[in-house]
């Protein structure tokens, strides 16, 4: 059994020590180590392996010896920046309120700017949180004071707690419970660990992960706004596309009495999404819904339990069922990405959906293909004709795309996607998993060439191409080509 512990050390020689002779006396094992001082100069974690018993004498031991964090701890840590005059003494005044509220200073920083002030920035330990309004109120008698806001900081400026404050606010503008905020806590941190090995600053994975979250929370009711459009495919058939600011399109497919949804978006914007279904389609909540998905991203899948039906690749189908029993599934197979792809289901609430309802109808789940694009069999909704296309996993196993040739449209998922038509929140969306997956791509160069063999594999004539992510492409093939 595997079990992470988040621990509060005092700063000094054999703090570590005291904690790893714990562990041993118990025959527990050590798999993980994440301490950074730079980041934060108490918080270290420790990835432990052992019995329940052995992990649960762990607990009682390291509780003992107050190395244990608790959801209890009132401690914080206020940034604040102090406009000073730029002279002898100016300090001496803001020093001595501080000291007149009892608050430990972690952190100070200040440099002349060629101005007559000096942004003086500090860092406050502070014990009762009840004391900062009347501090503030007294301290603007002094100076103009601002208070610095952790994911908008270009830098970390303390680094005493950081993680619970960095934590704290995440999970407060989200809303999520102690306990889901301690997995978190735990998945910032291997976010974190793993981008460093890799030369990323950790101050920029910090502030991706807090600006991802903001989005998430800014664009929630009245603020979700996403750009849809209507688009004619045959006399019979239009296709509605939803793009949301943040996460996958959804097209949805409408023919007389016939609907069929492709990809669903993040789970967080079920109530915003489902009130557009509901305008679109007046009987969404009583009629029999089927959604087709691409592949098995958590920005594709977050909305799958509101469906009776779900079509799928095969492999794709595995990964929920994976997902479902509690396994890792594709994205968390690879290291690089485990950690955002975790960081990810936690802030938008994602459940996998019951396998039950899932159908695995194209491909083999466990199957090698030498084609960068195999046809791996046919779809037939109302009057369209679709052939599958699997790609080889370029960006994500079990991917497919979806062919018609006779009414010359495309869905192509996430191997090829309108980058130059993203909305301005759509662009603001995209860039954070980049820098926190390293590559969006499970195989990046695997993937450009899938995108190619999409291309190549289109008829002479005017294509509508639908993918996962900004608006429709028209292409147009010469007959020459």
């Amino acid at each position: 059994m595997k079990k992470t512990y988040i621990t509060t050390m005092p700063d000094h020689i054999g703090a570590f020590l005291k904690a790893s002779r714990c562990f041993a006396s118990l025959g527990v094992n050590i798999t993980r180590v994440s301490y950074n001082k730079a980041i934060d100069a108490h918080t270290l974690f420790i990835d432990a392996d052992g019995t329940p018993e052995q992990l649960a004498q762990a607990d009682e031991r390291l509780a003992e010896i107050g190395y244990l964090q608790t959801d209890g701890d009132s401690r914080n840590i206020v940034l604040l920046e102090f406009q000073l005059k730029d002279m002898p003494g100016s300090v001496t005044e803001v020093l001595s309120l501080i000291s007149e509220f009892d608050f430990n200073i972690s952190y100070i920083s200040s440099h002349e700017n060629e101005t007559d002030y000096q942004q003086f920035k500090m860092g406050l330990f502070v014990e009762d949180t009840g004391k900062i309004s009347d501090f503030l109120a007294c301290a603007e008698k002094l100076c103009p004071v601002r208070i610095i806001n952790y994911n908008h900081t270009e830098k970390v400026y303390d680094n005493s707690i950081f993680y619970s404050s960095f934590v704290s606010e995440i999970a407060k503008n989200i809303g999520l419970s102690p306990e889901i905020k301690n997995r978190l806590l735990i998945n910032i941190n291997l976010a974190m660990q793993t981008l460093d090995e890799q030369g990323l600053s950790p101050y920029r994975t910090f502030d991706s992960i807090g600006r991802f979250a903001e989005m998430l929370a800014t664009y929630k009711g009245a603020a979700f706004a996403p750009r849809i459009t209507e688009h004619k495919i045959t006399d019979r058939t239009r296709l509605v596309l939803i793009e949301p600011p943040c996460g996958s399109n959804t097209a949805v497919l409408i023919s007389g009495n016939q609907v069929l949804f492709i990809d669903s978006g993040y789970a967080c914007y079920e109530d915003e999404m489902k009130a557009i279904f509901r305008k679109l389609l007046p009987d969404f909540d009583d009629m029999e819904k089927t959604v087709l998905i691409t592949h098995a991203d958590v920005d594709h899948c977050g909305l799958l339990h509101l469906f009776d039906r779900i079509l799928a690749s095969r492999k794709s189908a595995a990964c929920l069922r994976a997902e479902h029993e509690g396994r890792n599934g594709f994205r968390e197979e690879n290291p690089l990405h485990r950690p955002y792809i975790n960081i990810c289901k936690i802030l938008t609430q994602y459940s996998p959906p019951d396998p039950e309802k899932v159908t695995g109808m194209w491909g083999e789940d466990n199957a090698e293909q030498s084609e960068f694009l195999a046809q791996t069999g046919f779809f037939d909704f109302a009057d369209l004709h679709f052939e599958i296309y699997e790609g080889k996993g370029g960006h994500l196993p079990g991917e497919i795309v979806l062919i018609d040739y006779a009414n010359h449209i495309v869905f192509t998922g996430d191997i090829y996607i309108n980058i130059k038509g993203f909305t301005p929140e759509q662009r603001k969306y995209n860039q954070y998993a980049p820098i926190l997956m390293t590559s969006v791509d499970t195989d990046p160069d695997l993937c450009a060439k899938e995108r190619t063999a999409i291309l190549q594999r289109l008829g002479a004539g005017n294509w509508q191409i639908f993918g996962a992510h900004g608006s429709k492409k028209d292409y147009s093939v010469s007959g020459g080509e």
